[in-house]
Order: C-alpha cells, then structure tokens, then sequence
C-alpha cells in the first residue's frame, strides 16, 4: 500500500471500500508492541476525546428545517436509532442518507417507496424493508412532493419517539444548540490502555515460502492463525498469557509458537513506520443475534507498505 493523504482517501477498490463499509463503529482495538507502547500513549493523550450525543426525538424533528440544514445538508452529522434491521424499526442517517428498516406493517402503513430487506429464501423470518432517502439533495426540501410525502409519513406513522445515539463526522465543530434544546446528553470516552498483559508476541508474517508457492490453503491456515491469535488478545483471555495453563477439556487452543516481546493493547492513531500493529473495527450490532461487522488489519513488522486485513460481515 502506497502512502495516502488523510484528506484525499481513496473510495475504490480494497481495503477502501470495506472501511466505508464500517457504518456506526462502536469499538475499535489496537494491538501494538511493548516498545511502542509509551509513544502511542502520549500521541492519545494530546487529542482531544470525542464527544457523542445521546437524544430523544422523533424522526419528524430530524427533518424540521432547522436540524435538517444545519446538522445534515452543510454539516456532516451521523445518526444511529435505538432498534434492531431484523425486528421492530430502526433509523440511520450517514453521509446525508436516511435509511428506514421497517416492518411489513410499519412499511404498509408508510405507504413509502422502499425494496425487500434482508436474506432471500428464509423461511423464519418476518419480511422487511428498507427506505433510503439522500436528504441533501435539492429536492429534499418542504414544499417537494416527495419529501412532503416523507415528512407527512413521520407525522402520521414514524411519530413515536425514539433514542438516537448522535456524532458529529466533520473534521470541523459542531454547534449543538439544538441538541441541547433537546435535551440531548453529552457523552464523551477515552481509550482504555491494558499494560503488563503477560502476552508474549507470536511470528506475525506470513512465511515467505507460502507466498512464494502460492499455497493457498497454506495461506488460509497461516492467516487464520494469526486472526485467532490477535482476537484472543483483544478479548484479553488467559489463554494467550506466557504460562497459562487449563485443562485440555475446557479449551484446546494453543498460540502459535511466541517470540519475547510482550504485546499491549490500545486504540490509536499513529505508529512508527518500523513497527507492527494490529487495528480492528467493530460495528454496533443491529440484528437480534447480536452479529456485526469487523474489519481487522495487521501490519507485520518491517513492513511498512504490507498490510492483512480480515473483513467478517454479519448476515441479517
């Protein structure tokens, strides 16, 4: 991977397209070596903490001029409703997109124009459907017929207040006075650190000789392993602490042979270019199940253009 402006990201091909793919994240995880540790540290501390917003509202007041203009056509505010795509209503708003999944009955009363959601052919589930609007487009405006459709939609039937976990997406300020004539709640969250985790680090590459014949089921092993083991860590368990022991019965997994370098985990922003790391995304989880999305990368040591990424989608 060549080197990227932060303010010019490409949108095609892999891995851009599957980060984009990452809609609400709600946890991400670094995993970083002893050695870097203390640097990654001061590099958080001197950012500033971000700041989410809890709110109840109706998906009314969300089009109300004011909130529409302010917080959705000139700024870049991201909106993810209480609810679940696979049961009930939920709302998202990302980029200017509104999306409604919606119930059959909900979707028959709206008397909206939307596609079938979810898996084709599944017999145990109720059908769904999905409503998307691009609200900054010029047609999205009072006065238009297919947004005064909408709004009379949220009047009538979408009417019920719900809670909405709300971000600002910009790189620049965000006025919250009307969220605050809301009452919305400010919330705001900072990195948790787990040091002196025991963990020994393990080989993080792939040998060159798998590459190098092409093996692919030797690659798949390979890749698979060390997924295994950085999920392992993530989780903080026991068994990839130096000397844990338990019976065979209650867990057979193993880690990959260890090196001496202990392994510290972190949320972050930047490592030296020399150094390996490990950062996982993980989205909220919107079906009953509890499934999301998670996009992983790791960069082996020494490698500073080589990454492995992992994506694993949640089937709704």
């Amino acid at each position: 991977m060549g080197h990227v402006d932060p303010r010019q990201i490409p949108s095609k091909g892999k891995p851009w397209t599957a980060i984009s793919d990452l809609d609400f994240i709600h946890k991400v995880d670094l995993i970083i070596p002893q050695d870097i540790c203390e640097t990654v540290a001061q590099k958080m501390a001197e950012r500033e903490a971000p700041a989410y917003y809890r709110v109840v509202m109706t998906l009314g007041q969300v089009l109300e001029t004011k909130f529409l203009t302010q917080y959705i056509k000139l700024g870049n505010i991201m909106m993810l409703s209480s609810g679940k795509t696979t049961i009930g209503n939920l709302f998202t708003l990302r980029e200017g997109n509104l999306d409604l999944y919606l119930d059959r009955e909900t979707y028959e009363r709206a008397g909206l124009e939307g596609k079938p959601y979810g898996k084709k052919g599944d017999r145990g589930s109720k059908p769904r459907w999905k409503v998307s609007y691009n609200l900054r487009e010029e047609s999205m405006l009072h006065g238009r017929k297919g947004f005064d459709r909408l709004v009379y939609t949220c009047k009538n039937v979408l009417n019920q207040p719900v809670t909405w976990l709300v971000c600002n997406a910009s790189s620049s300020a965000m006025s919250v006075d009307l969220l605050q004539d809301l009452n919305a709640t400010e919330m705001t969250f900072f990195p948790t650190l787990s040091k002196d985790t025991g963990i020994y680090q393990i080989p993080l590459r792939i040998p060159s000789t798998i590459l190098a014949q092409g093996d692919r089921e030797a690659l798949e092993y390979s890749a698979t392993e060390i997924y295994e083991w950085l999920s392992m860590v993530r989780l903080e368990s026991p068994r990839v602490v130096a000397g844990d022991t338990i019976d065979p019965y209650l867990s057979r997994y193993a880690p990959p042979e260890a090196d001496s370098t202990a392994a510290q985990v972190q949320v972050f922003t930047n490592c030296p270019s020399q150094s390996w790391f490990a950062l996982s995304g993980t989205t909220f989880s919107r079906n009953i199940l509890g499934g999301c999305n998670e996009l992983s990368f790791l960069r082996p040591p020494e490698s500073a253009g080589e990454f492995l990424m992992w994506e694993t989608k949640s089937q709704d």
